[in-house]
This record gives C-alpha cells, sequence and structure tokens, in this order.
C-alpha cells in the first residue's frame, strides 16, 4: 500500500461513525477539478505511512474510532488494498470506501468479501461529458457504468456524488446523469473549489442558486440529493 496520508478524526467523511482517513497515492483519471493533484499526477513511490504504521494507530485507537474512510487518488489502483481492508476488518473496524468506479471487479470483490460497509463512488458527469470531465480523451466509460449497476443492485450501502463545475455541468447535462443513476439511494453535489492546486486551469465555481437547481432535477431520478461544501 501507498498510503500519503491520515487525517486521525473525521466527523465527516464516514456518515454516522467516528472514523479516521487514509489518502492512498495514484489515479487512473486527470480530472481537471481535482484537489488532490499531488497525490495523482506525480504520486509518491516511498510511501508516507507503512501499513504497520496505520495498524499500530488503529490498534491504539479502538474503542474511539469506529470507522476507517479509505480515499485516494483511487484505491483500487493499490495492488493489496484486498488483504490490507481484511486486516483492518480483523480489527473490527467498519470500512467506508471511495472510488471512481474504474476498477469493477475488484469493486465486487471487496463487496462480495462483506469488507466494506459504505462505498461512495464519484460519478463526474453524464455520458457525454465524461471525457472532458476526467481529462482523457474518447474516455470508455463501460466500466464506470458496470459499477453504477452494480451499486444500485444494493449489495452494501452506498452514495454517488459529483462536484460540479460550469465548464462541465448545466441542466441538461445533470439530467442525463440523473437517468444514468436512476433510482439511487442518494446523490450529493459538491461545490467545487479551487484549490490552487488544480491539475486543470480556468473552471469555475457553480453558484448556490444552480446547484439547487441542480438538486431539483436529481430529485426526479434519486431518493436523496443533498448539496455539500455550500
Amino acid at each position: 500500500m501507498n498510503i500519503q496520508g491520515l487525517q486521525k478524526l473525521t466527523l465527516l467523511d464516514f456518515p454516522g461513525r467516528m472514523a479516521c482517513t487514509l489518502f492512498t497515492a495514484g489515479c487512473d483519471l486527470r480530472c481537471p477539478f481535482c484537489h488532490n493533484s499531488r497525490l495523482v499526477i506525480h504520486p509518491p513511490k516511498e510511501t508516507e505511512y507503512s501499513e504497520e504504521d496505520i495498524l499500530s494507530f488503529l490498534e491504539k485507537r479502538k474503542g474511539i474510532l469506529d470507522g476507517v474512510a479509505i480515499t485516494g487518488g483511487e484505491p483500487l489502483m493499490q495492488p493489496d488494498i484486498f488483504e490490507f481492508i481484511m486486516k483492518i476488518r480483523e480489527k473490527g473496524y467498519r470500512i467506508k470506501l471511495d472510488t471512481n468506479g474504474t476498477f469493477p471487479d475488484k469493486l465486487k470483490k471487496i463487496v462480495d468479501a462483506g469488507l466494506v460497509d459504505y462505498v461512495a463512488m464519484d460519478v463526474k458527469a453524464s455520458k457525454a461529458n465524461y471525457p472532458p470531465a476526467v481529462g482523457i480523451g474518447g474516455y470508455d466509460i463501460s466500466k464506470v457504468d458496470e459499477s453504477i449497476h452494480y451499486l444500485l443492485e444494493n449489495h452494501v450501502d452506498y452514495e454517488f456524488r459529483t462536484t460540479v463545475v460550469n465548464e462541465f455541468h448545466d441542466n441538461e447535462s445533470i439530467e442525463e446523469l440523473g437517468k444514468w443513476i436512476k433510482g439511487a439511494k442518494r446523490h450529493y453535489i459538491q461545490a467545487f473549489k479551487d484549490s490552487g492546486e488544480l491539475i486543470g486551469f480556468g473552471l469555475t465555481e457553480v453558484s448556490k442558486a444552480d446547484m439547487l437547481g441542480f438538486r431539483n432535477i436529481m430529485l426526479k431520478y434519486v431518493d436523496e440529493c443533498e448539496l455539500r461544501g455550500v
């Protein structure tokens, strides 16, 4: 595991849990609005935290923390992610996994083994806008689509989430996104903030009024839709 960050306490990243957050290095996408560009473009080859560091930390926090959120980058890129999650699970922790949905086989393996309790999957944009939204021309969305449909089958508790920017999201594209994830339990529309370390340039924030409009559109297709970061 290449772990480059540890947030020792979060009340936000894992719904209903007092958790820590682990940040893994590397991602297969190049979303221009990504705020974790350091973990994506040139991820350090040497891990900042060893598995032993993390497992020792979790051992000491038993009874204080009850959840671990694993994010990135893209955690499912890690070759030993399955074994690592098993080790955390053996310590009695609940686990939330963040993913971009591009590794459906790994996602299914981990969920079907009962190793995660909650999955948060990014759905970057409508199907038509996916290539520019992930920074890869001609991007094939088939694996993302496979992950979406798997989660819609309710194998595990989950959410979909979309960070919105004016350049990739408007009422029409949000309508198409809603149709894509129709029947989902919950969807979060996340505000874009320029961290100063983005992959792309020239992106602009969506107004709160427009985000509320997006929410109204999504509520035609999903059970719950809320705004984050506004």
